[in-house]
């Protein structure tokens, strides 16, 4: 039965707006009436959620509806617990949007389930929202559909992005001091060369001393700042934007992203990440019974790495044509010895989606170990650029006041 929103005006000419089902919009005014209220809009529920984006691709996107990572987990978990316990997968999705306290989700559940009861599979209803839920959501979702296991392919699905939620978590929680240092530094500068080290300028130059070179040189920079500030964030912006336009060319954004994957700093971190989730990705759609080819082109997806996306593609062509999957990856040169040597020792023992959780595990491990040590060394260093910025500018507003009263003495 399709979902509708409404707007209705109750005896007061109060608007009330909600959501109800019914078989068309007529007998959904005719309940509204039967409950004393005036319908003044009755619209499907999938219409008012993205309907109103289809002026323009931007819009479009900046308006469809999404979950975050950590709501689509817990929907998730309640859907497989719901499906696990013998409930039609219509009643599971009726049951978990009563449960949501949020408005937008509940629209987005109960569409869902209007297109699971007009006869669409889960997986098919779910693409009415992409943004909510991912290609590699729907394809996980569909074979476990197509395989009879959908509640234990959404517990996996749930643990997915459990896990991606509770590893970005501990990176912001990281992130949070040594950005706070970093805008403290920004301020403090910018406060004693833009107002402090001018008005000591001025007491000097009434002396008519000599100044140490330390102060000339902290005088200049401070009427540069002062002068030309708004010029350089100009500056700075104009570059951030020209980067942007300059990667959304394909062929630069190649050359960008190779470049990361052999960079000493950025090699080990672009890898690792991108395989690991590559790694995690391939590992549930081959254990819920996708096809491996398939599974790697859905699991290709998820990498950000143009160039290293290029390569999984090629090593996806490699297996169709009859190749193993650790050869087909090592002819890249990108993936770590270990993660082939695994996948090797699963090929031949018939538990490749094990070994392949075991890899991912492993390389999201060493990541966050090698982003913690990073993390942890950005604190102390903005503490040193911080002070010793600040111990500059103090000498060079002493030294003269030293020489003056040196003069006096």
């Amino acid at each position: 039965m399709p979902a509708f929103d409404y707007q209705a005006l109750d005896r007061r000419g109060r608007l009330k707006k909600g959501m109800l089902e019914g078989d068309s919009a007529r007998q959904v005014r005719q309940q509204l009436r039967d409950q004393g209220l005036a319908p003044t809009k009755v619209s499907p529920a999938s219409q008012s959620l993205s309907g109103e984006s289809t002026a323009s691709s931007f819009l479009g996107n900046l308006f469809e509806p999404s979950l975050s990572v950590s709501e689509r987990a817990l929907i998730t978990r309640q859907l497989a617990t719901l499906i696990g316990a013998g409930l039609p997968v219509e009643e599971a999705l009726l049951a978990v949007s009563r449960q949501t306290e949020l408005p937008k989700t509940q629209k987005m559940l109960v569409t869902v389930r209007a297109r699971v009861m007009e006869g669409y599979s889960l997986a098919g209803s779910l693409e009415v929202y992409p943004r909510a839920f991912p290609d590699l959501f729907r394809a996980t979702v569909a074979a476990g559909e197509s395989s009879g296991h959908l509640d234990a392919v959404l517990n996996q699905l749930a643990d997915f992005s459990e896990a991606q939620h509770e590893s970005a978590s501990r990176i912001q929680q990281a992130l949070v001091y040594p950005v706070i240092l970093f805008v403290l530094t920004l301020l403090i500068l910018a406060g004693l060369l833009g107002y402090v080290v001018p008005d000591i300028v001025a007491v000097f130059a009434d002396t008519g001393q000599a100044l140490p070179s330390l102060t000339i040189w902290i005088i200049t920079l401070s009427d540069f700042v002062a002068a030309y500030g708004w010029v350089i964030l100009l500056a700075i912006v104009i570059l951030v934007f020209g980067a942007r336009k300059i990667l959304a060319v394909e062929t630069h954004r190649l050359v960008f992203d190779r470049f990361l994957l052999k960079a000493p700093l950025s090699s080990k971190m672009a890898r690792g990440r991108n395989i690991a989730q590559f790694a995690s990705t391939l590992s549930i759609l081959t254990a819920s019974g996708v096809p491996l080819v398939d599974a790697m082109k859905i699991a290709g997806q998820v990498i950000s790495n143009r160039w290293l996306r290029n390569e999984v593609s090629q090593a996806t062509v490699r297996v169709s044509e009859g190749s193993s999957l650790q050869s087909a990856l090592q002819a890249s040169g990108y993936f770590p010895p270990m993660m082939l040597y695994m996948i090797a020792s699963g090929e031949s023992s018939g538990e490749l989606d094990g070994m392949l959780a075991r890899v991912a595990k492993y390389l999201q491990q060493d990541l966050e170990a090698l982003l913690a040590t990073l993390l942890s060394l950005i604190g102390p260093m903005m503490l040193i650029i911080m002070g010793g910025a600040v111990f500059t500018i103090v000498m060079a507003i002493l030294l003269p006041i030293i020489n003056l009263n040196q003069m006096v003495a």
